[in-house]
């Protein structure tokens, strides 16, 4: 399995059109493929290394299997060269290994979430955060987000021990505009700044507002208030809104 390949700089674009504002030219990266479905099942791994990885916030870990085998996996806080891990069923609660939810008690931290069992880790991977296993409730897990949502996860999924490592990411300080446009990321504009041609903000005479009753994406969405879809997959599964909001019955 080859763990890095040279990931090609689209700037935001499929097709020649812009899908993704903000993002340009940029240094030459390499992708490191993550092992976000940790399906390697009881075969031990030693970390090898704890590495930086251009294309996320989080430090990935290089795991050595005993067959030989080496795997990027996200790295959990405190996770260090030499430390061992593994994805089992009945893997050890403990710091970096992977296991369904209905193993883990109530309390433990844990990190790469999966929403369908099978699909691989798909929330909580970015750095520093953690959800918590709240309680069971029938057939479900039910899971305290970062957002403080609790939500309710099938027995099955898989998930792993611990918090994510790198949490000062969010205090670091880039230095200077040069850094970040070396990183791919081009200047946000205001959009009250712009013609009306390129945002609903844009025109009018001198320092003018928004001059609209409610403020707008770039592609005339609604930008404040309620933005969720109303009617959406997964709202039997979530057992209490963030913020304090009402729970949701669970319909058979």
């Amino acid at each position: 399995m080859k763990l890095k390949k040279i990931l090609k700089n689209m700037a935001g674009r499929r097709t020649g059109i812009i899908t993704v504002r903000h993002q340009g030219g940029r240094e030459k990266r390499f992708l490191r493929e993550i092992d976000f479905k940790r399906r390697k099942s009881d075969v031990w791994g030693k970390v090898e290394a704890i590495e930086y990885d251009p294309n996320r916030n989080a430090e990935v870990a290089l795991i050595l299997y005993e067959d030989g085998e080496r795997r990027y996996i996200l790295a959990p806080l405190g996770l260090k060269a030499g430390d061992k891990v593994v994805a089992s069923i009945n893997a050890p609660v403990e710091r970096g290994n992977s296991l369904p939810l209905k193993g883990i008690p109530v309390g433990t931290q844990i990190h790469n979430i999966e929403i369908t069992p099978g699909k691989g880790g798909q929330m909580v991977k970015s750095a520093g955060s953690f959800a918590v296993i709240f309680g069971r409730e029938e057939d479900w897990v039910l899971v305290k987000l970062p957002s403080g949502e609790i939500r309710r996860f099938a027995p099955d999924a898989m998930a792993t021990v611990g918090q994510i490592g790198n949490p000062d990411y969010k205090n670091e300080v880039k230095g200077k505009a040069g850094r970040v446009r070396h990183m791919g990321i081009k200047p946000s504009v205001r959009g009250v700044a712009m013609n009306p041609h390129a945002h609903p903000h844009g025109g009018g005479e001198g320092r003018s507002g928004v001059g609209l009753k409610h403020p707008k994406t770039v592609y005339g969405k609604s930008a404040v208030g309620k933005t969720r879809a109303k009617f959406k997959y997964s709202d039997r599964l979530i057992a209490q809104r963030r913020k304090g909001a009402k729970l949701v019955t669970l319909s058979k």
